[in-house]
């Protein structure tokens, strides 16, 4: 089944009112967007190295939720942020995900085979390609966000800052390290919910926080904002892992893109080994309802343009993949 189909299936029912754009074209008009960004900042053909820009490409082009970059075009919306900031911040957060996808795959560390329906990248170039061309990928996301222009030198360095934390020690690779470390053990609630905080939920909500930035937050309300959109990322974020772990054992592999069943080949710890299936599914939802309170929180005119982010509270629970 398609990408559009399935998200399709899973978008909200709240996306057409007081005039609103249904969710649904705007989900497909912002995928569109993501693509047409990537496709700009990583071509396909480049005199330089042209074989690296290919694994490159194929990371970071081969499709995908795009679920990073929406949430930074709708928390954007909250604040009216600025939109080339947006574009290049949320282009700038889909590359440091593809970086780790590819990474992520390779036999050192998770060792897959899919990703997308597609080979992985080391699949398809060779280990050693695509290790650089993770590594050029992560590189290339701090110089879309610093251009000569567009973007004021503070709001760069404060995306590089959000962006840096969330996929360094404090974030995506010291998650990634935990859950290494955990493979084959058990884990309390506790530092089962630490670990994936970092690996999957800190660059998700980087994603939100990033977003809020591009907008300058409101000196008379910037505590609230920020306050309300970390909760919501924090939520969302360890919802986006709890439904990886419930699908990971609930569906299978031609409709995830990448192999299914993994967690348990691997005797990773994770929420549905942890608590079963149906109190992993009531966590998720006990999390999607966090994050929607969060947003109550909001200042009046922000909670009012909020509707893309609850939107995408709803996606991440109830999505098929």
């Amino acid at each position: 089944m398609s990408e559009a189909l399935q998200l399709e299936s899973v978008s909200p029912g709240s996306a057409a009112m007081n005039g609103a754009q249904p969710f649904d074209l705007w989900l497909h008009q912002h995928q569109a967007r993501a693509q047409r960004l990537i496709e700009r900042f990583v071509p396909q053909q480049h005199p330089l190295v042209p074989r690296l820009h290919e694994a490159m490409h194929y990371a970071a082009a081969l499709g995908g939720k795009r679920v990073r970059p929406l949430l930074v075009w709708a928390a954007g919306e909250c604040v009216q942020a600025d939109e080339r900031a947006l574009d290049r911040a949320a282009c700038a957060v889909e590359l440091v995900h593809a970086y780790s996808l590819v990474h992520d795959d390779l036999p050192c560390m998770d060792d897959d085979v899919l990703r997308r329906g597609q080979p992985t990248t080391h699949v398809r170039f060779g280990e050693a390609l695509a290790l650089l061309a993770g590594d050029a990928l992560q590189a290339l996301a701090y110089e879309v966000l610093t251009p000569e222009e567009d973007i004021a030198p503070a709001l760069q360095a404060r995306l590089c800052a959000l962006l840096s934390r969330a996929s360094g020690a404090e974030g995506m690779a010291g998650g990634q390290t935990l859950d290494i470390l955990a493979t084959g053990g058990a884990l309390s609630s506790d530092d089962l919910m630490n670990m994936h905080s970092r690996k999957t939920g800190a660059l998700l909500k980087a994603s939100v926080l990033m977003g809020a930035a591009c907008g300058g937050f409101d000196s008379a309300h910037a505590a609230q904002t920020h306050a309300a959109l970390s909760t919501y990322g924090d939520a969302v974020g360890l919802a986006f892992q709890v439904v990886d772990d419930i699908l990971d054992v609930t569906a299978d592999s031609r409709t995830l893109g990448k192999t299914a069943g993994k967690d348990a080949q691997q005797n990773k710890f994770t929420y549905v080994s942890a608590l079963g299936l149906d109190a992993a599914r009531t966590l998720a939802q006990e999390l999607r309802d966090k994050a929607q309170a969060a947003l109550d929180t909001l200042p009046p005119s922000q909670r009012a343009a909020s509707r893309r982010l609850r939107d995408l509270a709803d996606l991440i629970v109830l999505r098929g993949y």
